[in-house]
């Protein structure tokens, strides 16, 4: 028996050739907004620069010397990263940003630790300065141990002045793919990584009527969210998460086939003699995906070569509030032509 190759196995191997994905994380240095100065300040302690994280401080340190601060860093392997809605309040020629924060520190033994608290931001007025110029620096910050995972940990305002008015479901659903795929979706512009534009999700409403409601009943209405994950050779991953009022917001697993497929000549894989399903398994992640406003479908097409001529797709269409497979279609001959097969088919008429 050939073991299946989905999709996700399929862009695991295309993945392997590019074996810096999983070194340290690339260098961070922004100071454009008061968030972004938090990341950079965990991305140089991420990085083992602590003189960087030091300087990112202004007159109030966060130890009584470097070297004690560094110290304090002695068996910290790596640090994950939350931040909250930014709230801010302006005082004597200066505005000061409130930055709720959740960081989960990964100790070289194998355990880890989150911890979550306030930032407080200082951006002098530029205007008013003189050489040497002050950047967007940190006023202070204090944390403590907390509970949970970083979505979780994370406070929902910082400061007195209320954050700016946000949208919830997006905040949250940002913020739980950052919690969970902090690592397994790189955030850069290196190989494989995802780009300043696909560090959001792609977003679509969809309006819909479960069976047995009346027609003249208001429509249902259901938030997708696409986020793209990885690229491979030729492959890409992408995470979805669905939410409605009844469910709220949940990341969405994808029914698909495990497959037996027996080839004529298991040595070239170009003829193949059969293909069964021989169970079901869920993915969390689907191979060059796209959703369909149109057909209200999510589609995938994994390939297996760079070639694609051996490939498996699905098709999930969205009816009563959820995404159900109901076409399945597999390629599994290594033969240099593009000819799939049907093994599942509920979505064309008969």
């Amino acid at each position: 028996m050939t073991p299946r190759l989905t999709a996700a196995a399929t862009a695991l191997f295309a993945f392997s050739c590019f074996p810096g994905l999983a070194a340290e994380p690339d260098y961070y240095d922004n100071r454009s907004d008061a968030a972004s100065l938090i990341k950079s300040l965990y991305n140089a302690i991420d990085r083992k620069e602590y003189a960087r994280a030091w300087d990112y401080y202004g007159e109030e340190k966060p130890a009584k010397d470097f070297q004690t601060f560094q110290d304090g860093y002695a068996k910290t392997e790596s640090v994950d990263v939350l931040t909250g809605a930014v709230s801010s309040e302006g005082a004597a020629g200066s505005i000061y940003y409130n930055v709720p924060v959740a960081i989960r520190a990964n100790d070289s033994d194998g355990s880890d630790k989150v911890f979550a608290g306030c930032y407080v931001v200082r951006q002098v007025n530029g205007s008013i300065q003189e050489p040497p110029f002050q950047p967007m620096l940190i006023d202070k910050g204090t944390l403590k141990a907390a509970d949970g995972n970083l979505a979780d940990a994370l406070p929902a305002q910082c400061g007195e002045a209320p954050p700016p008015e946000t949208d919830a479901v997006l905040q949250k659903v940002n913020a739980w793919f950052s919690a969970t795929y902090a690592g397994p979706c790189k955030e850069n512009d290196g190989p494989g990584g995802r780009s300043e534009e696909q560090t959001g999700p792609e977003a679509h409403k969809i309006s819909y009527h479960k069976e047995g409601d009346d027609a003249s009943e208001p429509a249902s209405e259901a938030r997708l969210f696409r986020f793209f994950c990885m690229m491979g050779a030729y492959n890409e991953t992408h995470i979805y998460y669905l939410w409605d009022e009844v469910n709220d917001l949940r990341q969405l697993e994808f029914a698909s086939p495990e497959l037996d497929i027996q080839y004529a000549d298991p040595d070239t894989n170009e003829k193949v003699e059969s293909v069964k399903i021989i169970g079901y398994q869920a993915d969390s992640e689907l191979v060059n995906s796209d959703y369909d406003e149109q057909t209200m479908t999510i589609t995938s097409n994994g390939k297996w070569r760079g070639v694609g001529d051996a490939s498996d797709s699905g098709t999930w269409l969205f009816r009563n509030g959820e995404f159900t497979l109901v076409k399945y279609d597999v390629d599994a001959s290594y033969d240099g032509e593009i000819n799939p097969e049907t093994v599942l088919d509920y979505y064309s008429a008969p």
